[in-house]
This record gives structure tokens, C-alpha cells and sequence, in this order.
């Protein structure tokens, strides 16, 4: 697999994956909803599958003495690579927010959602959306992409707005949460995030590889 990930990397890639993940930033800027960082990234994965398209990437792939299945990984492989190189990003904005700048007048009258435990575990869940809508609904044709990335933007912004909502329902404020507070809660959130980027794109690339090994290229 190393091998693999490779030739994602530096045959496949476009390099607007790897310049889209310093949209992670964006967990720094105070009234604005910081999740469109996480769909800038995803956007910027969408760029190095089309570059693989063009190219005739998984054709190539094909031919090498490697399993179909193998090219799934590989492309899995890659995109939990740029996702969680963004999201390095995007936690060292929270535990700055969350310590250095959790008195900062601007962060303190933001209206929009907080940089905290709570605002990772969505931008894990959304990346997870993207493993499994679009990496996903890719492999059905190994061709098209454009249906499976329109199906996934209507739903990651219908989550972002969720997400970006619920800390104004009665009772949900911690989800807000500035610094320390409702630390727990922040953590708890957090690891949900994580559990369920993790189980969506496991069960989406084992899907994937099932639907590719009966494609006829």
C-alpha cells in the first residue's frame, strides 16, 4: 500500500488537494462559518479526482500488477491523508481559540459557531460525508463524479447549517461552548465525530471495493 499511496500522491494528486488543506485556517476567522473550511478541503480532493479522470488514472492503475480493490485503498488511503492533515490544522486553531484567545472580543460576540470540541467532531462527520457520498458514489462508474459531489454539497451545507443552528436551540448552548468550558461535553463530541468519520469510511470503501472488483473497465 505504501507503493500505492505513492503514486496518489505524486502521479495522481492535483496539487490544490495539498494546497486546500491549509483551509483549515479558516477555523480562525470569527463570523464566518468555519465549517466551509472543511468543504474547501473536500473540494480540493474533488480537483485531484478529476485530474485522475482525465488522465486515464484508474485505468492505468488497473493495469499494474496490483488488485482492484488496492486502487480503492489507495484512493481512500490519500483522502483520509489530506482530511486529516487538514484537521492537524483545524485543531491547533481550536486549542488556541479554546486557551490563548478564548477572551478575544472577537470570538466572544460571534454569533456563528465556536471554534471547540464540538466544531471538530462535525468537520470530522462532514469529511466522512465526503468519504462516503462522493469517494463512494465514485466508485460506482469509476468515471463519473459529478452527481455523487453535487449530492454530497447539498448535504454537507444542509449539515453545516444544522451544525451551525443548534447552539441557538434552548438548552444546546454548550455546544457553543468559549474555552474550557463544558469540556466533557467538547470531548465527548469530539471522539463522536471521530467514531463516525470512522465507521463511514471503513463501510464506504468496503463498499467501494466490491462495487469496483465488478466493474468491467
Amino acid at each position: 500500500m505504501r507503493d500505492i499511496f505513492r503514486k496518489e500522491c505524486k502521479l495522481s494528486a492535483s496539487c490544490l488537494s495539498f494546497l486546500f488543506i491549509l483551509f483549515g485556517l479558516m477555523f480562525f476567522i470569527p463570523g464566518y462559518p468555519i465549517l466551509c473550511g472543511v468543504f474547501f478541503v473536500c473540494l480540493g480532493i474533488f480537483q485531484s479526482f478529476q485530474n485522475a479522470r482525465e488522465t486515464n488514472d484508474i485505468l492505468f492503475s488497473a493495469l499494474l500488477p496490483i488488485a482492484k480493490r488496492d486502487i480503492v485503498k489507495g484512493k481512500y488511503l490519500f483522502c483520509c491523508f489530506i482530511e486529516l492533515c487538514s484537521l492537524l490544522i483545524m485543531g491547533f486553531a481550536v486549542v488556541i481559540r479554546m486557551t490563548v484567545l478564548s477572551n478575544a472580543d472577537a470570538y466572544r460576540n460571534n454569533a456563528l459557531m465556536n471554534a471547540n470540541g464540538f466544531a471538530l467532531g462535525m468537520a470530522f462527520f462532514i469529511f466522512g460525508l465526503f468519504n462516503a457520498i462522493f469517494v463512494g458514489g465514485f466508485f460506482r462508474t469509476a468515471y463519473q463524479f459529478g452527481k455523487p459531489f453535487l449530492r454530497f454539497i447539498i448535504l454537507s451545507f444542509l449539515t453545516l447549517g444544522i451544525g451551525e443552528a443548534l447552539h441557538h436551540f434552548p438548552g444546546l448552548e454548550k455546544l457553543n461552548a468559549f474555552g474550557t468550558q463544558a469540556l466533557t461535553l467538547q470531548l465527548i463530541l469530539f471522539f463522536g465525530g471521530f467514531i463516525l468519520y470512522t465507521v463511514l469510511t471503513r463501510f464506504a470503501c468496503k463498499n467501494a471495493c466490491r462495487r469496483f472488483e465488478q466493474l468491467d473497465l
